[in-house]
């Protein structure tokens, strides 16, 4: 996969990170993910499809979600609820949406967002793309997104 995929997706994070929350997050170094069902409890997802196609899936444990999320909402959640999870989705869904500014040349439609919570769970990436897991840390917990696109045929 190449980078001109990947770094507009992070550069997207950081910015929706420091702009919306007024939090400093750092980025690790990015890896191939060896397992891919290896993501944490709470996930949202957008779906890629055009010239390029994939998904982006950014990935937190529970406490993470319920933390960042009270941050963006400006109110205290003690556990994942409805709002939760729809803020996780809310969270993808801007950080594709600013990462497409910077893909126009590859006219990529970007899908509805989605939210997967739990610890079983099983994301289909595009076979034979490797999955780029990009590591994330804050005040507020450690996340990570994923990232797994291709040209498409």
């Amino acid at each position: 996969m190449k980078a001109k995929y990947v770094n507009p997706f992070i550069t997207a994070a950081m910015n929706l990170f420091h702009d919306y929350l007024g939090l400093n997050v750092t980025s690790g170094k990015p890896y191939i993910l060896q397992d891919p069902s290896s993501l944490n409890e709470v996930s949202g997802i957008i779906g890629l499809a055009g010239e390029t196609a994939g998904a982006v899936v950014l990935s937190f444990t529970r406490e993470t979600a319920i933390k960042i999320i009270s941050k963006l909402a400006g109110r205290t959640y003690q556990a994942l609820s409805r709002d939760v999870i729809d803020g996780v989705g809310e969270l993808i869904n801007i950080i594709a949406g600013n990462a497409k500014k910077d893909l126009l040349d590859f006219r990529i439609v970007i899908s509805l967002p989605g939210v997967i919570a739990g610890a079983d769970y099983e994301i289909h990436w595009p076979e034979q793309i490797p999955v780029i897991s990009i590591p994330f840390s804050s005040d507020l917990g450690d996340f990570s997104l994923n990232v797994s696109l291709k040209d498409a045929d």
